[in-house]
């Protein structure tokens, strides 16, 4: 099969493999003769598209001709444009899709004290301030004994922010950096200070809220003689405490799973993106929870995924949220549709419509029961919506200060990064699992061969899922491959 017609309503089929000219090809008992060469993941026109006329993918419209388009021409960006502006209206339709009823399934995690199922029992190094960044660094390095027994690792996350900030970006450091420290991936965690910074201890604390003080520690290293000595007598204190914790059997509805897409390509929204989809369905209905961002990437198809919020007030917050984000780019003089990235559009996607209606396909088919600010904690169980923008490690970042446990990333032509929280690589297609096995945890491409189904990529992953919960190492987590990055919008002094 080299072609893929994704609804029946659809004026155009995505090519599965290379396709040369003058190729007949069938699909859906369509005949189409390829007029020019089309590349992997790219759309072919089924039929005559007028200029003028939308291009249908997903059953939706992606694009708009802007020239007439014959059957079996190549449709991208030279011959159509998207159909978005600033403004769209919103109504609420609700739909309700009935979920997969899968066995009871547990993995191996660890049980914090508050109550909170943890996957991994790690020791974390959160500088306060940019400027103790080499700090944190060495001691880090000093201190790697301490890595023994039930302790997963020794980490610290470094950034530039903390100080010279003004009104929100210096609250939305302080809310992403507690919110960090509050993980509970993180058995003991040592926030590092430097002492002058704008981001000062006592505005810190108060945004870590109520906190376990053998689990946190602080130090401000202007305030003592050997800030690397200090920091190694409360680190060893940290790590007797997270010693105490051990592996247990807990259910999977304690988990909380983000998802994500980057380097996305034509086949994303066909083989990786509605297989996470397919996984978050099945680990909703077990009672877990999973976690949707990414907003600017949810443009041109919000009406599809908004039409599952549970309530009229949480379609309501989901309308604030999109609307929200596009007067950010108003705001700063840009175009929302200025999207998707040139690596996007080689790997086949025109438009943000056609992003975006492969993006939501993570969402599965689950009700929508709340829409989150940046970095805030996931408090309720099933599909929850986060604000934050596209960019990979801006938005996995956030997704760990949301409370994900692990995160699925999807992609089309692959990349090596990874968030504080587990990150699970999954390609869309087989060449690039195969040409980066140092990157790719997962491969969806197997859907666009026929091997195995959405639904049994769905339950493949799962599977994979529970292993990485129980302590599986991902090939970030192996190649030391794990940072933050927090978002900002204003002025440095």
């Amino acid at each position: 099969m080299k072609l893929i017609r994704i609804h029946p309503s659809d004026n155009v089929a995505v090519a599965l493999e290379e396709i040369r000219k003058g190729e007949e090809l069938f699909v859906d008992a369509v005949s189409v003769t390829a007029s020019e060469d089309i590349p992997r993941g790219h759309k072919i026109a089924l039929a005559g598209i007028a200029a003028g006329d939308p291009v249908v993918k997903y059953g939706n419209a992606i694009a708009v001709a802007t020239a007439d388009i014959a059957p079996g021409a190549w449709v991208h960006t030279h011959n159509v444009r998207t159909g978005l502006s600033e403004d769209a209206d919103y109504v609420y339709e609700h739909r309700v899709y009935e979920l997969p009823k899968p066995a009871p399934r547990t993995f191996r995690g660890y049980r914090r004290k508050d109550g909170r199922a943890a996957i991994r029992n790690e020791l974390w190094i959160i500088p306060i301030v940019g400027c103790v960044n080499g700090i944190a660094k060495q001691l880090v390095e000093e201190n790697r004994q301490l890595v023994q027994g039930s302790i997963d690792g020794l980490y610290y996350w470094p950034h530039p922010f903390g100080c010279s900030q003004l009104g929100d970006d210096l609250a939305q450091t302080k809310k992403l950096l507690a919110a960090l420290a509050n993980h509970p991936n993180a058995g003991g965690v040592l926030c590092l200070g430097l002492g002058c910074e704008n981001l000062v201890l006592d505005m810190f604390k108060e945004a870590l809220g109520d906190y376990d003080p053998a689990r946190v520690k602080f130090l401000i290293t202007q305030e003592v003689a050997d800030e690397l000595e200090e920091g190694g007598r409360l680190l060893k204190e940290l790590a007797d405490y997270a010693g105490q914790f051990t592996r247990e059997e807990l259910p999977a509805s304690e988990l909380v799973v983000g998802m994500k897409c980057g380097g996305s390509d034509g086949l994303s929204g066909i083989t990786a993106n509605p297989a996470v989809g397919r996984f978050s369905d099945r680990l909703i209905a077990l009672g877990g929870s999973t976690v949707l961002t990414e907003v600017p990437e949810m443009f041109g198809a919000e009406n599809i995924l908004f039409s599952r919020c549970e309530s009229e007030a949480v379609f309501d917050k989901a309308v604030r949220m999109v609307n929200d984000f596009k007067r950010y780019f108003v705001d700063h003089g840009q175009v929302v549709y200025e999207n998707p990235s040139p690596g996007n559009k080689a790997g086949g996607i025109t438009t943000l419509e056609d992003k975006s209606c492969g993006c939501v396909q993570k969402g599965g088919s689950a009700q929508i029961v709340d829409v989150l600010r940046y970095a805030e904690p996931v408090t309720k169980k099933g599909l929850n919506v986060l604000s934050g923008p596209g960019n990979d490690l801006v938005s996995a970042t956030d997704l760990t200060a949301a409370g994900a446990h692990l995160i699925l990333f999807t992609t089309g032509r692959g990349t090596p990064f990874g968030a504080p929280a587990p990150t699970v690589k999954i390609s869309t297609n087989t060449a690039l699992f195969e040409k980066k096995r140092g990157w790719i945890d997962f491969n969806a491409g197997t859907v666009a061969e026929g091997k195995e189904t959405l639904d049994e990529a769905g339950d493949r992953l799962l599977d994979y899922v529970l292993r990485v919960a129980s302590g599986e190492e991902t090939l970030a987590e192996k190649h030391g491959c794990r940072e933050i990055s927090i978002f900002k919008d204003g002025v440095v002094l």
